[in-house]
């Protein structure tokens, strides 16, 4: 692929693009002085339509994605990201199996999309594209033991540790890729760690994985954790922790 396709898929987001979706989106993402957002600017382009153009223009090298990640339109950046997930997820791939063994070459690959992507953390900057990218990404690569476990935890503690807000909460939504797999601990770890972080958005984001842990691998993982830390927990992030639980548990944790 060239510069030519890299103008094309640009000029592509452009004709999706719809000015009363755009303010929609803009209010929806807080980009007023002093917000989250503030200073984003949007096309109007849903994520359907995003992956859709992510997908036709998958095999973007890593110095195109670079330009397009820096893009001041945010949905520029969504599919920057998206076409890493796409390929990340097809590495190696093509006409095999979903559970062949990766070869090393495969894990070369991972390897360099990972690199890239915490490179660019700077430019994953709402909480759609940390959400649409961080578990898929880095989240199954730590899962997977590409690296050593201690070694994931490092990359995860240095990420919760961050200045930055959207840092942080790659920190946490990483680690879905451990719950969808059955394990708990490490998101209970980063949690513990986010209690007191001053951001609503970072309580939204650990309640939900809390509220998974508790969905898909256990409930007492859960309400184990909920037990010794509810009444740390900001009010948001515990009303998201405990949405599945039955509404005699809801209201012993609310009134502890």
């Amino acid at each position: 692929m060239n510069e030519i396709n890299l103008n094309n898929l640009l000029n592509d987001l452009k004709e999706k693009a719809h000015p009363v979706k755009a303010r929609i989106l803009s209010g929806f993402f807080k980009t007023g002085k002093g917000q989250y957002g503030e200073g984003d600017i949007f096309l109007g382009i849903t994520v359907p339509e995003s992956r859709k153009i992510a997908v036709k223009y998958g095999d973007l090298s890593f110095k195109e994605i670079s330009t397009l990640i820096k893009n001041q339109y945010h949905e520029a950046r969504l599919v920057a990201l998206l076409i890493l997930v796409h390929q990340y997820r097809n590495c190696g791939r093509q006409g095999l199996p979903k559970n062949k063994i990766p070869t090393r070459q495969d894990l070369v690959v991972k390897k360099k999309i990972v690199d890239f992507y915490l490179a660019h953390t700077k430019y994953i900057n709402n909480w759609d594209l940390v959400d649409l990218s961080a578990g898929y990404i880095l989240g199954d690569y730590l899962y997977k033991g590409h690296i050593k476990r201690t070694s994931s935890m490092h990359v995860l503690y240095k990420l919760a540790k961050s200045n930055d807000i959207w840092e942080r909460r790659i920190a946490i939504i990483s680690t879905f890729a451990f719950i969808y797999k059955g394990e708990s601990r490490r998101t209970l770890l980063i949690v513990k760690m986010l209690l007191n972080d001053p951001h609503d958005l970072i309580h939204k984001a650990c309640g939900w994985m809390l509220r998974e842990v508790g969905k898909r691998v256990s409930e007492g993982d859960l309400t184990s954790f909920l037990d010794i830390y509810s009444h740390h927990m900001p009010r948001t992030m515990l009303r998201y922790a405990i949405e599945r639980l039955p509404k005699n548990m809801r209201m012993y944790y609310l009134k502890n």
